[in-house]
């Protein structure tokens, strides 16, 4: 990068640092990806990588650190799939919406921590990159890259079209919002994948991570992402804007009923049928359950929005060098004149590319997102359960063990064993009075027969009326109307008596 006036290979008829492509083969890496212009007379090359000429020396510094940041990413989100897999679900409110959206962000982060582990070296030759065709970290970088990109975007979208759903047209999602979504949330970004790689494809533009080419990429990748981005946004705030109009109604509302628990029932939709006060503290209560996911959605929305935009800013700004190539000839001219002294030639080159900056801000919000979802996805309860199964009291299936069998007894502390185990006498069955309604007592997991039984009339304790036997016709007195109810069909019970079962309270 310092001035030399030694030729070196390829230098052919081109001032330094530039080199002859008419010495170089024309097949082989990512030929569409060199730095060349004909102005010089004949056309002559930026060596390659081209960002070491475009970006001061620091900036290699600057992508590294950001492939470093998301090994930390990835450390969070695998403590999370492994507490979502291994742990209870009282410990980690799993649900599917945040296990793919966490496997999302893994896929995303896969995309750095790819070439920390190869390490590939980013130029075919001395002018022409490497794209996924000569490289394979290159392909597998930049595939993971897009895929996560694509899931997250899908993932974070059918978390806003669920808490949109729930809140503003109070509908239980089920197993088809859920089949549904996983169809939608990993087809979809397949299908983006594979149109990207086959008619855009990847190279090394900047860093060892690389990244969609400028050929067709706004068609294939770009509008079709912020086409989501902008439909989440969408939903999103129409959630908001319907939590804002219920608060409102809720002040004016002098209704006094309540709603037990807040929560939806599990109909197909309610709306209509609860006061704007109900509606309030059910919303309140969604909000308060769901603000993590909310959050969520938010942060990774505003990083792929800003990913797409610097990535399009990026390459226009490619577009209208080729177009316009008197663009860069101050560039060229300050190269030429300083014998390839890079640094006295930054400030011409920082109208041609995206500011270090920037570039620097998109990395390091791509990298945190795992941290991110560790901090909002991730409770505390998840170290309580993994300190609880180091020691043996948290089983990490969910099989059904009664308490009464984790609970030793001794066979002496039984009175009736204790007494008659020294007369030889073999205990007799205990034997207890079973009321009508009380169920039979079962082994195991049998649901008693609460019906079996025929049940008993019983007074009610504050009714003073009884049914009465009929009374025998007397002469001369007017008969006494057929009776046209059935005494035994009249099961009048209280509030609460001994022996009641709840479960058979409401069943048909």
């Amino acid at each position: 990068m310092t001035s030399n006036t030694t030729k070196v290979a390829g230098q052919g008829l081109c001032p330094t640092p530039f080199l002859q492509a008419d010495l170089f083969p024309a097949t082989g890496g990512f030929v569409s990806g060199r730095f060349c212009s004909n102005a010089l007379g004949p056309t002559c090359c930026l060596p390659c990588p081209q960002t070491v000429w475009l970006y001061p020396d620091n900036f290699t510094t600057i992508t590294k650190s950001a492939n470093w940041i998301n090994v930390i990413g990835m450390t969070c989100s695998v403590f999370l799939l492994a507490s979502f897999i291994f742990l209870p679900v009282d410990k980690t409110h799993r649900h599917y919406l945040s296990v793919c959206l966490t496997v999302a962000v893994v896929l995303m982060q896969l995309g750095f921590i790819v070439p920390l582990g190869a390490k590939p070296d980013q130029c075919f030759n001395a002018i022409t990159p490497n794209d996924m065709s000569s490289n394979v970290p290159c392909a597998l970088s930049g595939a993971f890259l897009i895929a996560g990109g694509w899931c997250g975007v899908m993932w974070v979208f059918l978390r806003a079209v669920a808490l949109h759903l729930q809140i503003c047209w109070q509908i239980v999602i089920g197993k088809t919002f859920m089949w549904g979504a996983l169809a939608t949330g990993w087809g979809i970004p397949a299908i983006g994948l594979t149109v990207a790689m086959v008619f855009s494809g990847v190279s090394f533009r900047f860093g060892d991570t690389c990244h969609i080419n400028h050929k067709n990429s706004l068609a294939d990748l770009w509008i079709p992402l912020l086409i989501f981005a902008g439909i989440t946004v969408i939903v999103q705030f129409a959630t908001f804007g319907y939590c804002i109009k219920v608060y409102l109604a809720s002040l004016a509302d002098d209704s006094t009923t309540t709603n037990s628990s807040g929560l939806p029932s599990y109909t197909t939709s309610l709306r209509g049928t609860i006061s704007p006060r109900q509606a309030y503290r059910r919303v309140r209560r969604v909000i308060e359950l769901q603000w993590r996911g909310i959050a969520i959605v938010l942060l990774i929305i505003a990083d792929v929005v800003f990913f797409a935009v610097v990535f399009v800013f990026m390459d226009d700004m490619e577009a209208n060098i080729i177009n316009k190539p008197a663009k860069s000839l101050p560039w060229l001219t300050c190269l030429i004149t300083s014998k390839g002294d890079k640094n006295s030639c930054l400030k011409f080159a920082e109208t041609l590319v995206i500011n270090e900056a920037t570039v620097m801000s998109v990395l390091l919000l791509l990298s945190l997102n795992g941290v991110w979802c560790f901090f909002l996805l991730g409770r505390w309860s998840m170290f309580q359960g993994w300190y609880d199964m180091a020691r043996n009291k948290v089983k990490p299936n969910n099989e059904f063990v009664s308490a009464d069998v984790r609970t030793y007894k001794d066979p002496g502390s039984y009175e009736m064993l204790g007494r008659d185990r020294d007369n030889g006498k073999t205990p007799e069955p205990l034997t207890s009075p079973i009321t009508p309604l009380s169920p039979a007592v079962k082994s195991g997991r049998e649901t008693p027969d609460y019906f079996g039984r025929e049940a008993r009339y019983k007074s009610p304790s504050r009714s003073f009326s009884v049914p009465k036997a009929p009374q025998a016709h007397t002469p001369g007195q007017s008969p006494i109307p057929p009776r046209t109810w059935d005494p035994a069909a009249s099961h009048a019970q209280p509030t609460y008596y001994a022996g009641m079962d709840p479960l058979a309270m409401n069943k048909i």
